[in-house]
């Protein structure tokens, strides 16, 4: 068996002064991916031991980021999705292991107004070319904040939150096209109808405490791989972030 785990730590440095590295142990993760790191090379010095760590940063500081911790040293490992214009950012990190690959994903926020909903739609028919590109190869797990509430049962109060950023129509389709073309939402396949569990909630108008959320943050993995799939968990108590910790299990 292997479990992952994946995190928006929305600031490592800040979630570290939150009790990160004591979750991080507890959980006992086999591979632990984290996006919105917000760091630079340096600026961080984790003893994690027992497990290789690899980064990626974004070009501009304290911004985005990923990185992912693993037991098994991958393969390979790959940074980014091989476009030049959506690889500035530290989005995307690719382990390589025998019979799949694990991706870590912070996908592009399309913001308030909806001023950067015309590149996500970019990037997200980028990034489900990537993922299918790998599957040619082996299957996939892939992970993160993926910024989209799929469902109307993904997020507290869908019917006012229609034209806003990550429940758009377009951002959903984008999500049901990827869906589509081969893979499955693991919490989804356990808990198809399952509500009010969510794993992001705003830092504002005490959302968390009245569970005002949103399900965001996914794990996937390919068709051909819902046979190895043993459980799939949301971890809503763990704070240090205004996202939560999201789990798969495989064998």
């Amino acid at each position: 068996m292997k479990k992952l785990i994946s995190w928006n730590v929305n600031g490592l440095r800040a979630c570290v002064q939150k009790g990160f590295l004591d979750y991080f142990r507890e959980v006992d993760a086999d591979i632990f991916c984290l996006q919105e790191t917000k760091l630079q090379e340096g600026q961080i010095e984790l003893d994690l031991d027992g497990y290789y760590q690899y980064w990626n940063y974004a070009q501009k500081k304290g911004y985005s980021g990923t990185a992912l911790f693993t037991k098994e040293k991958p393969i390979e490992v790959m940074y980014g999705i091989g476009i030049e214009e959506h690889d500035k950012e530290g989005r995307v990190i690719t382990a390589e292991y025998s019979d799949y690959f694990v991706v870590t994903c912070y996908t592009p926020n399309s913001q308030t107004e909806l001023a950067r909903l015309d590149y996500r739609m970019e990037w997200e028919d980028a990034f489900r070319g990537y993922l299918k590109e790998l599957e040619k190869r082996k299957p996939v797990i892939f992970c993160g904040d993926l910024n989209v509430a799929h469902q109307e049962i993904d997020l507290k109060n869908p019917k006012t939150n229609r034209k806003n950023a990550g429940f758009t129509d377009e951002e959903r389709a984008k999500f049901t096209e990827l869906l589509s073309a081969g893979f499955v939402d693991t919490y989804r396949y356990f808990y198809p109808d399952k509500e009010q569990i969510y794993s992001w909630w705003s830092y504002r108008f005490k959302a968390r405490e009245k569970n005002a959320g949103w399900r965001i943050d996914y794990f996937c993995v390919s068709d051909s791989m819902k046979d190895r799939l043993i459980s799939a968990d949301i971890h809503t108590h763990v704070m240090g972030s205004d996202h939560c910790p999201v789990e798969v299990v495989i064998s």
